[in-house]
């Protein structure tokens, strides 16, 4: 684990280099909340990084909603206060955190054209919350990307990186991952079905083209897209998978290098137990997480959706390259993008950073993928 010196320091070279999880983060005023931080307790924390969220969402308002100038107030405000809460939030304080976080990226959608659309779809007793946008214009039903967020990513993140695909005539539907967000479900095998009563709503909806629904996954969201390429393949076009745990991944031997690896910034171990239910120590935590090893569950040797394409880093510390390999020589053929020089999501701290990979590498086959 790193101490506090150590995550500032990494914090603050990360804004920087405008690197993932601080992307869109001021480097000075990373450092201005970086400077009030004595501790790594997870309320303090919290309070830092809010107070320059509460500066530019006090802002955005006195702009006016509904204005560009206020959106770009209130995104930043949401991107300081995603900060807050990061990885999850496991205290009081990354709780407001995160409720203010989602109260900020919609005030920033009502200038949005096309809207966003906020969907509530009734599951098992409760609700699947997404967001869903569409190209404006658009004669006839539309494909559309269900894009679907990792451990630390939410669906406010996916339905922001994926409107890129609207001027490509391609619409997304943004959702937190089971265990994350406001997921109805825990992760736990079986969970991927919220999924699909997602794609039975989006096949019922006039303006979505039914035979044109496609699925990315990003780091843990990439288990699910891998599972949906699957148990999906006669009701999905396309897969995306960025490194997806599959077997290894879950195993004892690698997790307990996993829950301390330098490549993520702090708080991985806890992060990933809170997608449980009834985990409280870390046995039972290794005990829950090989229940979700899809080799454990016999999908890898049945055919998969085609075109699916799996973009990886070799140098992965948190998905290990293993699984890639693993998931590549399974089930039916599969297009894919490793890099050698990669880490987690095949990302490098120059170069193929997080945004060129999207550019160059995803988007590009997705929309031909969906033609």
């Amino acid at each position: 684990m790193r101490t506090l010196d150590e995550v500032k320091t990494e914090c603050q070279a990360r804004a920087d280099r405008n690197a993932y999880p601080l992307a869109g983060l001021v480097p000075a005023e990373v450092r201005e909340a970086l400077a009030r931080l004595t501790s790594l307790d997870r309320d303090e924390w919290a309070a830092s990084w809010s107070q320059i969220g509460d500066r530019y969402m006090s802002a955005g308002e006195a702009l006016g909603r509904g204005t560009p100038q206020a959106r770009e107030k209130f995104l930043a405000a949401w991107r300081y206060y995603s900060f807050a809460r990061w990885p999850v939030p496991l205290s009081a304080g990354k709780e407001r955190a995160y409720g203010k976080a989602i109260l900020a990226f919609l005030a920033a959608a009502e200038s949005l054209d096309p809207k966003i659309e906020a969907v509530r779809i009734p599951f098992e007793g409760s609700e699947i919350v997404g967001y869903l946008r569409l190209p404006k214009g658009a004669h006839g039903p539309v494909p559309v990307i269900i894009a679907i967020g990792g451990l630390d990513s939410r669906k406010e993140d996916m339905v922001e990186r994926f409107s890129a695909l609207l001027p490509h005539g391609i619409g997304c539907f943004g959702f937190d991952q089971p265990g994350t967000g406001e997921a109805p479900v825990p992760l736990a095998p079986g969970s991927e079905r919220m999924f699909s009563r997602a794609i039975d709503y989006l096949r019922e909806r006039a303006d979505v083209d039914s035979a044109k629904i496609a699925v990315y996954g990003g780091s843990f969201g990439a288990h699910w897209a891998a599972k949906l390429a699957v148990t999906e393949r006669e009701r999905v076009c396309a897969v995306v998978a960025q490194s997806p745990p599959v077997h290894d991944a879950f195993m004892p031997d690698f997790l307990h290098t996993a829950f301390v690896t330098k490549e993520y910034l702090f708080d991985r171990g806890p992060a990933l137990a809170s997608m449980y239910v009834d985990v409280e120590t870390p046995e039972q935590f290794l005990e829950a997480a090989q229940r979700n090893s899809l080799v454990e569950q016999g999908w890898l040797e049945k055919p998969s959706v085609e075109p699916m394409l799996i973009v990886a880093g070799v140098h992965d510390t948190q998905v290990p390259i293993a699984d890639i390999d693993l998931l590549l020589k399974s089930g039916s053929p599969k297009h894919a993008w490793i890099n050698p020089n990669g880490g987690h999501m095949g990302r490098e701290a120059k170069g193929w950073i997080d945004p060129v990979i999207f550019e160059k590498i995803t988007l590009p086959w997705i929309v031909e993928a969906m033609r």
